[in-house]
């Protein structure tokens, strides 16, 4: 951890309003989620239970949170509204932490938990349990007369996984440690019914993540074995392509009910891509790029490339774009690369920066252009515009790639000792 990052005692958070950008009320916060992992490692803040209006308990992934100060929560905007579900795997912090009975590592003696504190990462957006508020002596009534202390995380035993037993909830706080492309490997080696059963255990993020990087066998059966609305939260999670790509695997009824229970602007973007040809750029690319207005500084371009839920490819670069600034835009005047942000003032807008020179590619143009594209002007995305001028999204190289390895080739268990050792 590093000093100063934002740390808060869970007490003081029950009841708190949370706010979305324009200041309006969404509900009040009522518990915390989080997920135990082995390893001795500390508990990760998964997200907050959020009791709205109607008082419906919501899930609202930390990831949506973008501050904790001053008696509120404030999130980046769109909220899912579907009533919250405890998963095997999670942790109701004010619900099952307070109060618990625990033991110090040190002495062994018995406390009990009156509070709990979170930290967020540094550089990060993940947020995880680090000291807990603990009493010594006796539970009950009793229990006020005793010494009170903060300890360390680490200075607790009682609130992490032993790495024994074949629970999901083991094998998924381990897989934790991985990236999705490990995980989803390991997941292809697993039994049908045992690959359900992580999936199930998985948060949406991260289920999202990795499903993007399994075959399309194990993405259908996957999606077919988990209930609808949780199917379509995870196709919301999931990039837009690759969303579509997915759903053009699955019969045609079954793709327009998960379509239907998507958020509309989801399910708008996935319903554009699905009307292109699978190998042209409309059909390989993603309609989330960079987008910015021609008035926008460098300083603000910098700051979305280093939104952490970015791809390299997706970072390399911005595209400028009349408003609206959303797919497909206004008219799409150029691109400015990462190299040229960094080496020009904070304040000079992108608008006198931007590179027009080279032809954006058109929905229809076929794979092998696309490629000798990316390949001819060394580039990791390249823009893709209709007939009218307007920026529809962009092709990454990554994209391409999975259209021109053979079929089969994530079935190839390509991960050995040393490439896990590189890859993690």
């Amino acid at each position: 951890m590093v000093a100063g990052a934002p740390r808060v005692f869970v007490s003081h958070l029950a009841g708190v309003p949370v706010f979305d950008p324009n200041g309006d009320q969404v509900g009040r916060v009522r518990d915390l989620v989080a997920m135990l992992r082995v390893g001795g490692r500390p508990p990760r803040l998964l997200g907050l239970v959020v009791e709205v209006v109607s008082r419906r308990r919501i899930f609202l992934p930390m990831t949506r949170v973008t501050g904790i100060e001053s008696g509120q929560v404030v999130t980046t905007g769109v909220v899912n509204m579907r009533r919250f579900e405890q998963r095997p795997t999670e942790r109701l912090v004010l619900g099952e932490f307070l109060d618990r009975r625990v033991r110090l590592v040190e002495t062994g003696e018995e406390v009990t938990v009156l509070d709990v504190s979170v930290q967020q990462l540094p550089a990060r957006r993940d947020w995880e349990i680090d000291k807990y508020f603990v009493r010594k002596g006796k539970g009950g009534a009793l229990r006020r007369k005793g010494e009170t202390l903060t300890v360390e995380w680490s200075a607790v035993s009682g609130f992490s996984l032993e790495e024994v037993g074949q629970g999901a909830e083991t094998l998924v706080a381990t897989f934790e440690r991985l990236r999705p492309t490990d995980v989803a490997n390991a997941l292809h080696h697993l039994s049908p019914k045992r690959r359900a059963e992580v999936a199930a255990a998985l948060d949406d993020d991260r289920l999202a993540d990795v499903l993007e990087e399994l075959p399309e066998d194990d993405q259908v059966e996957i999606i077919g074995k988990l209930q609808e609305e949780r199917a379509a939260d995870v196709l919301e999670a999931m990039d837009p392509d690759d969303a579509a790509d997915l759903l053009s695997e699955l019969p045609e009824e079954d793709k327009e009910r998960l379509l239907t229970l998507m958020r509309p602007d989801d399910a708008a973007d996935v319903r554009r891509l699905m009307s292109y040809e699978e190998r042209t750029a409309g059909g390989l690319m993603t309609t989330e790029p960079i987008i910015l207005r021609p008035d926008a500084t460098v300083a603000d371009a910098l700051a979305r490339v280093r939104q952490a839920d970015l791809s390299p490819a997706l970072a390399a670069q911005v595209y400028v774009c009349r408003s609206p600034d959303e797919t497909p835009t206004g008219k799409y005047l150029g691109t400015v690369h990462f190299q040229r942000l960094l080496r020009d003032p904070p304040y000079a807008l992108v608008s006198s920066i931007v590179d027009s020179d080279l032809v954006p590619l058109t929905p229809d143009t076929p794979l092998p252009a696309v490629t000798s594209y990316l390949a001819a002007y060394n580039l990791v995305s390249v823009p893709v515009v209709d007939e009218s001028g307007s920026l529809l999204g962009a092709v990454t190289v990554d994209d391409v790639l999975d259209h021109l390895l053979p079929e089969d080739w994530r079935e190839t268990d390509f991960h050995g000792e040393e490439g896990l050792a590189r890859g993690r």
